[in-house]
């Protein structure tokens, strides 16, 4: 899928801030396919990779060295100010004021009210993603959550999500957030078997062809495998850390999501 626009509400670009920029690049670009040319001096070296040409995910400089390095998910709104209000009316803080990236769009960087921290982006000359749901391609976005029924009411208030299951149910009690009838990503407590100091985080999926093939690739150059290959309803699944240490999933989709 090759969007050109995203809806207010729905995540629409994901990137990671890391203490070795030329590294990470490499190490994405030779997972994924991605092509990431070093970015301009006025954009802190902020480098927008691709995918068969088309812009992926961004990697950046790590800008607070005193937290481990994270991807962020970032949320299309059709007014930033107005997004930024809504996250303060609603008990989140902000991280990061809402600031004009040159040309490319406004941002804003949140926590919610169980501390997970996500960004709101209003395009300008940067849509988002022009490339999802493809292998090598951003293609879920996913809450855990250490206070799942603060989080069940924080988002509803800042974008208009709804869940489905609601509340969510099964052994992990996982939902869908939805927008509308639009299944946007996947919520979740925490699982018990996590360390506690782990916060609440927005996790990222990549696309695939082969899960098995993919943790091979990412171990072999330099990944650690934090969940092994596993099936599960969207597909075949894996955790892993990449050498700088930020964590990321890869799934093969089943035919039915891949569609």
């Amino acid at each position: 899928m090759q969007p050109d626009s995203y809806d207010h509400g729905v995540p629409s670009w994901v990137d990671l801030g890391t203490p070795d920029l030329p590294g990470t690049a490499a190490f994405y670009g030779s997972l994924f396919g991605w092509d990431c040319p070093e970015g301009p001096a006025e954009a802190g070296g902020y480098r927008v990779c691709t995918l068969n040409g088309r812009t992926v995910a961004g990697l950046g400089p790590q800008m607070n060295p005193d937290f481990p390095p994270a991807w962020l998910t970032y949320v299309d709104v059709d007014d930033a100010d107005a997004a930024a209000a809504a996250v303060g009316a609603a008990g989140g803080n902000a991280l990061m004021p809402v600031m004009d990236v040159m040309e490319a769009g406004r941002m804003g960087l949140f926590a919610d009210t169980s501390g997970a921290v996500f960004g709101i982006w209003q395009p300008g000359q940067h849509p988002g993603a022009g490339i999802v749901n493809e292998p090598g391609a951003l293609c879920w976005n996913e809450l855990v959550s250490t206070d799942l029924e603060a989080s069940l009411a924080f988002y509803p208030k800042v974008f208009g999500w709804g869940v489905s299951p609601q509340p969510p149910e099964g052994p992990l009690q996982y939902g869908e957030w939805k927008l509308a009838d639009r299944t946007i990503g996947g919520v979740m407590p925490k699982p018990p078997g996590v360390p506690a100091e782990v916060p609440s985080y927005w996790g990222v999926y990549f696309a695939v062809t082969d899960t098995d093939e993919a943790v091979a690739k990412a171990t072999g150059l330099g990944a650690t495998l934090l969940m092994p290959p596993t099936d599960i309803e969207p597909g075949r699944f894996a955790m892993l850390v990449d050498p700088v240490g930020a964590t990321f999933s890869v799934i093969a989709l089943s035919e039915a999501r891949s569609q």
